[in-house]
């Protein structure tokens, strides 16, 4: 089963089942986090949830994609209780784009990047129930960063790059019992800044307080061990670059169940209510391959097994904040 929320043409908020070119609204739900909080209390799977409640009127997919009327798949009503965070150094093919480091005999001449991806490929797939190495983590924000399907990235005046990362994000919903609940997986684009990451690996942190996007269908249930998707960028509608984008853990050095642990076994993630949107990091970068981003270019990001593609562009700057404007008071 794959989920939307949209806006309807009122402007209220509803749930709908992906039926091939059609959403099916289910009855009475306004947003799939209310849905997931319901089935945690019901003791019931998402999609039993969903098919308690029925499916009632239908409308056009296509339509609610082109006029922006798509939201992103889980949200909450306040961003300040939404937590953006990621993993990266979790795919086998990020080991060619860093000298297939895995192959050194020399511990001692890898830098921490490589050192880290190296411990994941020896510890990240532990036994089921057991903890494995730790994965490098970032934060990226609060919901407020989350940009709708369709829509523009923000790109701030101190920006370098304005760059892509196709990636499978963890879509979840902490339960009144203070457990992680995942509601499922969902394309999603981790836009981040390359140039200022490449100058340190020190300026992660600062490289990844971006936007983001996710979406525009969250799947329920598990993650297919492979997936092999597509990621593409279009300049005035030509497109000048593609490649390949592979996830799940057959292509990942790291399980799942692994990255899932050392981002909740911190109890300041763990407050009732909450979402958190956890991306599961790639492979696939253009920037790598020296492509530089320009205003107004369009990302496109498709797996199949995920519906509909997710569709961004380079926006604009966002308002300046200058220095010395912080106010004594």
């Amino acid at each position: 089963m794959r989920l939307v929320q949209f806006e309807s043409s009122n402007g209220e908020r509803r749930v709908g089942v992906v039926e091939g070119s059609q959403l099916r609204e289910v009855r009475t739900a306004r947003s799939v986090r209310e849905l997931a909080l319901a089935a945690i209390e019901a003791g019931v799977g998402l999609e039993q949830q969903v098919n308690s409640l029925g499916l009632g009127d239908s409308h056009d997919y296509a339509s609610l994609l082109a006029d922006l009327k798509i939201l992103p798949p889980l949200d909450h009503p306040d961003p300040a209780h939404m937590l953006i965070s990621g993993t990266g150094l979790t795919h086998l093919g990020s080991a060619s784009a860093r000298d297939k480091m895995h192959q050194a005999g020399d511990e001692t001449a890898l830098t921490d990047t490589m050192r880290i991806f190296k411990w994941g490929v020896e510890g990240g797939k532990p036994a089921a129930g057991q903890a494995g190495v730790q994965p490098e983590w970032f934060y990226k924000g609060d919901g407020s960063t989350v940009v709708r399907p369709g829509a523009a990235f923000p790109v701030p005046p101190f920006a370098e790059d304005a760059g892509e990362e196709p990636e499978i994000g963890g879509l979840y919903v902490i339960g009144p019992d203070s457990k992680p609940y995942r509601v499922g997986f969902a394309v999603g684009n981790e836009f981040s800044d390359h140039i200022m990451e490449r100058k340190n690996y020190l300026y992660l942190a600062h490289s990844k307080l971006r936007s983001c996007s996710y979406g525009p269908e969250v799947r329920v249930g598990e993650l297919p061990q492979h997936l092999s998707g597509t990621s593409r960028i279009l300049r005035n509608g030509e497109e000048i670059w593609r490649n390949e984008f592979l996830s799940g853990e057959a292509n990942m050095c790291h399980s799942l169940e692994n990255l899932e642990y050392h981002h909740f076994k911190y109890r300041q993630f763990l407050k009732p209510g909450d979402v958190h949107i956890h991306f599961f990091g790639t492979a696939t970068l253009s920037f790598a391959d020296g492509i530089r981003t320009q205003a107004g270019d369009v990302f496109e990001i498709s797996q199949a097994e995920f519906g509909a593609p997710l569709v961004n562009r380079v926006g604009s700057s966002d308002a300046a904040f200058e220095p010395g404007n912080v106010i004594t008071l």
